[in-house]
């Protein structure tokens, strides 16, 4: 092992930067984006010392490598400036799951229902779920046939983000909202009416069970 890696130590992903470029040639890129050609290292980092810049090497695999005259520590800033933007502009899925059975009673229907209206409202999309038992995994138009009424009681808030379709005993289909989580208001925490499930990541699943 090289005295100089230590065992368990972080590989830096940083480009290399100045006399850490060990080559004897590069493609030279100005400041401005604009081609200098193939210079002697030794030149490309006067030129650098020159403008009061430093010169990075942003393609190493090049051959020879290319580098780039440039701020190097506002570039670093920018950079993450860019990257805390674009996690807080970053957007959760939220799919909420509810189960029915296929023949389900009117007052137990209104209630889930409601529980589908609420999601929606919340801008959070609604995977659900008929539950076949027995003989009724032959009356697969049970199914079709709620998952349609649903979708119609509820066509004011969401729509039919994925039609219908049978998945082993159950039927699933995905309802989705017509306003998008962003202009709900900021996320709140996950309901808990029933059994939550374990969220994947960048998704986070909830299952509101059929009691």
């Amino acid at each position: 092992m090289p005295h100089h890696l230590e065992q368990g130590a972080a590989i830096s992903v940083e480009p290399r930067i100045n006399d850490r470029i060990r080559v004897p040639e590069v493609r030279l890129v100005g400041p401005n984006g604009e081609q200098v050609g193939i210079v002697r290292i030794e030149d490309a980092l006067r030129l650098a010392v020159e403008a009061d810049l430093d010169l990075v090497e942003v393609a190493p695999m090049a051959k020879p490598p290319v580098c780039k005259l440039m701020d190097f520590g506002k570039f670093k800033y920018e950079a993450a400036m860019k990257e805390r933007e674009s996690r807080r502009n970053q957007t959760h899925t939220i799919i909420k799951e509810m189960k029915l059975r296929p023949k389900i009673d009117p007052h137990d229907y209104e209630t889930k229902k409601g529980h589908v209206e609420r999601f929606l409202k919340a801008g959070d999309k609604v995977k659900i779920t008929i539950m076949f038992r027995g003989r009724e995994q032959s009356r697969p138009e049970l199914g079709l046939r709620l998952l349609g009424r649903l979708a119609e009681d509820v066509d004011a808030l969401g729509f039919v983000e994925a039609t219908p379709k049978q998945d082993g005993r159950n039927m699933i289909m995905v309802l989705a909202p017509h306003r998008r989580k962003a202009e709900t208001g900021k996320p709140r925490e996950a309901d808990s009416l029933e059994d939550a499930a374990e969220p994947a990541p960048e998704v986070e699943a909830e299952i509101v069970s059929e009691s």
